[in-house]
C-alpha cells in the first residue's frame, strides 16, 4: 500500500468536480492544486434574426433545455431559440468574470453574430449604419438554434466548459455544432464522440494566417474552415492637400495615377460612417502603429498614419491589436488613424475614431506627401469622407483573407486542412440588437441544410459533398488568389476543396463516406499523443477522405484506396478526370465506374 501526502476524502473529491462528462463520453473535469493534479496525472434573443413568427412547434426530440440567469428569462427562448446553457465553472479567478452577464446572454457580440450567420431569420433592411444595406439572413434561416455560451470576454473559452457543452448538446439533440473558436486541445477528444453519434461538426482554422502550419481544429473528423472575401468592399476617400491624382482601387495593391482633379485622391477601406464633412486634419506620421511609436508622437486632434510592421500573420488588421492601436489613439486625444498594413482584406469598424486600412503603396505615397510638404515648411493635411459600399465584378472576389490560418497540419501531417473556405471578411450579421460586420459560421449553416435535404447522409458525407464541389476559380475563370505576403494563388493548404458552393453541394453525385468507427482507429495517430498508435499501417491518406495528401512522397509508387458512394441518379456512370500535380505521375483506376439501383458504393479490392 502507498502512501500520499494529502489524499483526497471524498467530500473533497466531490467538491473539486467541476463537470462530469457522460452523454458521447465518460469523464469529468475538476478543479485541483498542482500537488493534487500530479496525483491524478451567447446570445441577444431579442434581435431580429432571432424572431420565431411562422414556426411550428419545437420537435418533439429536442431534449435540452433554457437555463436562466442574469438578464435571460425563461421567455427568452422561443420556437427558435429553442435551448440557451451557459457554463462559469472552471474559470479559476473569479475576478475574470467582472462585468460579465452570468447568463446565456451575450457581452461582446461574437455568439451572436455567428449564430445569426449560421441560422438567422430574414431581416429586412438591416446595416452598418446605412453600409451593406440590404436583407440579412442566415445560411439556414428556417434552422432552429440551441446556444451554448462557453466564451467569456476576458476568461477565455475554458476547455472543461467547452467538453461540457458538446457534451450537453450531444444528449439534447442538436445536428450540427459550430465552433467558431480556435487553439484548444480538449474538443479532440469531444468531437470525434459527436461525430460518432452523426453530429455534423464545424470547426474554424483559426486566425493566425498566412503562416503554414498555423491551423488550429485539423481534426478528420470536422471540417475545418478558412475565411475568405466576398464581392464587397467599402471604399473610402482620401484626399490629400497636394494637387496630385492617386486613385487606389479596393484590394489591389497597385496605384493608377492620373491628374484630372486638382488634388490628390486616394482609395483605402474603412468602416467611418460619419455624415458630416469632417475637413481636413493635420497628418501626423508614426513610425509604426506599436504604442511606444504613436505615444512618442503629437497626435492630438490630428489624423495619425502609422505603419503595421509586424509578421504578416500577426498583422493589426487581422486580428484584437488593432482595437489596441484604436484605444490608444483615442487616449491620446486623436482624429483618427490610416493603418498601412499587408493587404489581408480587413477592414474593422473602429468606435469613436476614423480608421482607414491602406495598402503599404498607398501608405509609402501618403507619408512621401507628407516629407515633401514638411521639407517645404508647409503641414501636411488630409480628409477622409465616408466610405461607401461597392458589390460586383469590380471587387476581386474570393480571396483567401491573409489572417485565415493555414495548413499544412502539425497534428496529422497526412491530413489536407483547412476542409474549405467560406465567406469570413465583413460579413453583415447582429451582433447585439444592432447588426455589424465579423467573420462567421456559413458552413455550419450550409450543413444544417443539406442535413435537412438528406437526412440519411453521414457528417462524412456532408463533408464529402461540401469539399468535392466547391469551385477553385473566381466568376472571372481565374484561380483563387490567398492573401499574404506576397500573395499567391490559393493551394489546397489555403482552403482544401475550394470555396463553398452551396448549391453544387446539395447534388455531389459521389460522396466518401466514413465509418466513424474508422476515426477511432487513427485517434492516437497523431505527432502529439502519449499513446502509441496500434495501427499496422497507420497512414492517414488511407481513411477515406475527400482528399489525399502524401507528406512524404518520394520516387516509390504510392497506391491509395477510395470507396465511393453514389448519392446521384441511380443509373450514373462517373470518368475520372486527372490533373496530377507537377512532377507526379498519377493514375485512377478503374478510371469508370458505373453504378445501377442494386449497386451504389463501389470498394476497391485490396
Amino acid at each position: 500500500m502507498g502512501y500520499c501526502n494529502r489524499c483526497f476524502s471524498q467530500e473533497e473529491a466531490a467538491n473539486s468536480i467541476v463537470y462530469s462528462y457522460k452523454h458521447g463520453f465518460s469523464g469529468f473535469a475538476a478543479m485541483l492544486t498542482q500537488s493534487q493534479a500530479h496525483q491524478i496525472a451567447g446570445i441577444w434573443p431579442e434581435s431580429r434574426s432571432f424572431d420565431d413568427r411562422g414556426y411550428g412547434p419545437v420537435p418533439s426530440r429536442w431534449r435540452g433545455t433554457c437555463q436562466v440567469g442574469e438578464e435571460f428569462s425563461i421567455h427568452n427562448c422561443n420556437r427558435k431559440i429553442v435551448g440557451a446553457r451557459w457554463y462559469a465553472e472552471g474559470v479559476d479567478r473569479p475576478w475574470l468574470m467582472d462585468g460579465e452577464y452570468m447568463s446565456p446572454r451575450d457581452s461582446i457580440g461574437h455568439g451572436t453574430h455567428t449564430a445569426s450567420t449560421a441560422a438567422g431569420s430574414f431581416v429586412g433592411n438591416a446595416s452598418f449604419h446605412g453600409l451593406g444595406a440590404g436583407t440579412a439572413r442566415g445560411g439556414a434561416p428556417r434552422a432552429r438554434l440551441a446556444i451554448y455560451k462557453v466564451c467569456w470576454r476576458t476568461a477565455g473559452c475554458p476547455d472543461a466548459a467547452v467538453l461540457k457543452a458538446i457534451d450537453d448538446a450531444v444528449d439534447d439533440g442538436v445536428d450540427v455544432l459550430s465552433l467558431s473558436i480556435s487553439g484548444l486541445l480538449s474538443p479532440y477528444f469531444a468531437s470525434i464522440h459527436a461525430v460518432a453519434k452523426g453530429i455534423t461538426v464545424v470547426f474554424s482554422g483559426g486566425n493566425d494566417g498566412p503562416i503554414p502550419h498555423s491551423v488550429h481544429n485539423d481534426l478528420p473528423w470536422v471540417i475545418t474552415v478558412a475565411a475568405s472575401s466576398i464581392d464587397r468592399s467599402f471604399p473610402t476617400v482620401i484626399t490629400l492637400g497636394d494637387n496630385q491624382t492617386v486613385v487606389v482601387r479596393p484590394h489591389s495593391s497597385r496605384a493608377v495615377l492620373s491628374m484630372l482633379l486638382s488634388k490628390s485622391l486616394l482609395q483605402g477601406q474603412s468602416m467611418f460612417y460619419g455624415s458630416e464633412d469632417e475637413g481636413f486634419k493635420e497628418l501626423a506620421f508614426s513610425f509604426s502603429c506599436a504604442a511606444v511609436d504613436l505615444n512618442s508622437t503629437d497626435v492630438a486632434g490630428k489624423m495619425a498614419l502609422c505603419a503595421d510592421i509586424t509578421v504578416p500573420g500577426g498583422s493589426v488588421a487581422a486580428d484584437q491589436n488593432l482595437s489596441s492601436v484604436v484605444r490608444n489613439l483615442r487616449q491620446l486625444k486623436a482624429a483618427g488613424v490610416i493603418v498601412a498594413a499587408y493587404p489581408l482584406g480587413v477592414v474593422a469598424p473602429c468606435e469613436g475614431l476614423i480608421c482607414v486600412l491602406v495598402d503599404y503603396d498607398v501608405g509609402l505615397h501618403i507619408s512621401n506627401y507628407a516629407q515633401r510638404e514638411g521639407s517645404s515648411g508647409r503641414s501636411a493635411v488630409v480628409k477622409v469622407s465616408p466610405a461607401s459600399t461597392t458589390v460586383g465584378s469590380t471587387v476581386m472576389s474570393p480571396r483567401v483573407a491573409g489572417f485565415s490560418s493555414r495548413g499544412p497540419s502539425l497534428l496529422f501531417p497526412e491530413l489536407v486542412k483547412p476542409d474549405i473556405t467560406a465567406p469570413g471578411v465583413g460579413i453583415l450579421a447582429t451582433a447585439n440588437t444592432w447588426y455589424q460586420f465579423m467573420s462567421c459560421p456559413h458552413v455550419s449553416g450550409v450543413a444544417a441544410l443539406l442535413k435537412a435535404l438528406h437526412p440519411q447522409w453521414s457528417p462524412a458525407a456532408i463533408k464529402s459533398a461540401l469539399v468535392t464541389t466547391a469551385y477553385t476559380t473566381n466568376a472571372y475563370g481565374f484561380p483563387i488568389e490567398a492573401e499574404g505576403v506576397p500573395r499567391k494563388l490559393a493551394d489546397p493548404f489555403d482552403f482544401g476543396g475550394g470555396h463553398i458552393d452551396p448549391n453544387r453541394a446539395a447534388d455531389p453525385g459521389l460522396v466518401y463516406d466514413v465509418d466513424p468507427k474508422d476515426y477511432f482507429k487513427y485517434f492516437h495517430c497523431t505527432n502529439i499523443s502519449s499513446k502509441p498508435c496500434e495501427l499496422v499501417n497507420h497512414r492517414l491518406y488511407h481513411l477515406n477522405l475527400p482528399s489525399i495528401s502524401i507528406p512524404d512522397l518520394k520516387n516509390t509508387p504510392v497506391t491509395v484506396w477510395r470507396s465511393v458512394t453514389n448519392v446521384g441518379d441511380a443509373n450514373s456512370t462517373y470518368e475520372a478526370m486527372v490533373q496530377s500535380p507537377p512532377g507526379v505521375i498519377m493514375t485512377v483506376e478503374p478510371s469508370l465506374i458505373r453504378f445501377n439501383s442494386s449497386r451504389t458504393t463501389r470498394t476497391p479490392l485490396r
